[in-house]
């Protein structure tokens, strides 16, 4: 049997080898060198958050200042997920071509020019094209910082890959919670343009680390092998398009999928969930999605650990039954301190399975592999709110929330199958 510890899933660069060999003033170089990266890093993705959160806040005002309908907000909002969707499979190849690094700075400038946007325009129809400018900054910042992630955790050889995405949860929690603080005294204009000075200020200073320094070059990635010989050790294959190494990306993306059905049903419907169905007060609703979120960003906090001892693929099948388990609580429990217990655990389970889904796919196809898994699972987060409310039409709230378990399930049912499934090589150039 082939063991699955996280260094069998990424791939070994030669930049760290060649900085070991070196010696160790050359080791700890590398090693710092890695560092400086690792925090420039997870500063974008913390800053991801923090504007993402900033904009959601002004919604409201923003929906007055447009004199829009709820049916013609809803259109205009989705020019964000379709700018964001379109922009996501294109910038995988523009990584491949200009490298992840120079994409991310360029992407985070334009998402903090792109946010003081929304508050300049008056009618639903205006608003829905300004969103589609700002939408595709923030799919190609997402997919760019995430490419660049998954070359700097094969680096490091540790999955750390969670911890950039606590970093996005808590810059959305403080953008939130400073966005909440602020909507009272400024306007909707005055609070995104100073979004836009933040967003340039921590560019500036952050993105010369990212120039500076080119991600790094895998050598071949190591995929499971089975039957015959498999416990002699891992098979090597290159990143590439092959047709094996598609279908493994697919199906991480539809891991993805899954779990961001759960986050985005969570934050449409947690609420309403809990006050019309277990009468319970405005103050405690609020706080179900709060409590969820908190969990999730626990989770993601204590990510890195939990993957160096369970491996990869116990982590997502984990993750996905404690998800489900935990949704069935909130969903049908008959107290409101049951339902928030539920959706505190169905966040803990759903926690780390988004980043490795999507760090696998990024180990196996570089740029492109993220973003077809972040399409995916952006998709999922897009598809969970109308598909729970078109159910809730037909049968009830709490029985359409039982669909963010069996989608949870799913995802650990995928996982726990593709744990032997390797990539085809992909073709040698001649």
């Amino acid at each position: 049997m082939v063991p699955r510890t996280y260094s069998h899933f990424v791939p070994h660069l030669n930049k760290v080898g060649t900085a070991v060999s070196g010696g160790d003033d050359a080791d700890l170089a590398a090693r710092s060198s890695l560092s400086r990266l690792r925090t420039a890093l997870t500063v974008f993705f913390a800053l991801d958050g923090f504007m993402f959160a900033g904009w959601v806040v002004r919604i409201p005002a923003i929906k007055d200042q447009t004199g829009a309908s709820e049916s013609d907000l809803g259109l205009a909002l989705l020019g964000v997920s379709a700018g964001a969707v379109v922009t996501m499979v294109f910038t995988g190849r523009l990584c491949q071509r200009f490298g992840s690094h120079p994409v991310t700075v360029v992407s985070a400038v334009l998402l903090s020019l792109s946010i003081v946007l929304p508050p300049q325009a008056h009618s639903a129809p205006a608003l829905g094209l300004v969103l589609l400018v700002f939408g595709a900054a923030y799919g190609s910042l997402n997919v760019s910082m995430n490419s660049a992630a998954v070359d700097l955790v094969a680096a490091l050889r540790r999955p750390v890959i969670s911890s950039f995405h606590a970093a996005f949860s808590l810059g959305g929690m403080v953008g939130a919670g400073l966005g909440g603080l602020v909507a009272g005294g400024l306007s909707p204009t005055v609070h995104l343009l100073l979004l836009t000075g933040v967003g340039l200020l921590v560019t500036a200073v952050t993105g010369p680390v990212l120039l500076r320094r080119r991600a790094p070059v895998p050598l071949p990635v190591p995929v499971a092998v089975s039957g015959p010989g498999a416990e002699a050790g891992a098979a090597h294959t290159p990143r590439g398009r092959g047709r094996g190494t598609r279908r493994v990306v697919l199906l991480f993306g539809v891991i993805a999928l899954c779990t961001a059905y759960g986050e985005g049903a969570m934050a449409d419907w947690s609420a309403l969930h809990l006050t019309e169905d277990l009468d319970a007060s405005p103050g405690l609703a609020a706080a179900g999605y709060s409590l969820f979120a908190l969990a999730m960003t626990a989770g993601r906090l204590s990510g890195t650990v939990l993957l160096e001892r369970l491996g990869q693929n116990r982590a997502l099948v984990l993750g996905g039954l404690t998800a489900a388990l935990g949704m069935l609580l909130g969903a049908l429990a008959p107290t409101a301190w049951a339902a928030l217990t539920g959706f505190a655990v169905a966040g803990l389970g759903l926690a780390n399975i988004f980043p490795v889904a999507v760090g696998r796919a990024g180990a196996l196809a570089g740029p492109g592999g993220v973003a077809t898994a972040s399409t995916l699972g952006y998709g999922g987060m897009l598809l969970g709110p109308p598909a729970i409310g078109f159910l809730a039409d037909w049968f009830s709230l709490p029985l359409a929330l039982t669909t963010v378990a069996l989608l949870a399930a799913a995802a650990a049912v995928i996982a726990h199958a593709a744990r032997h499934v390797s990539a085809e090589p992909a073709p040698q150039q001649p």
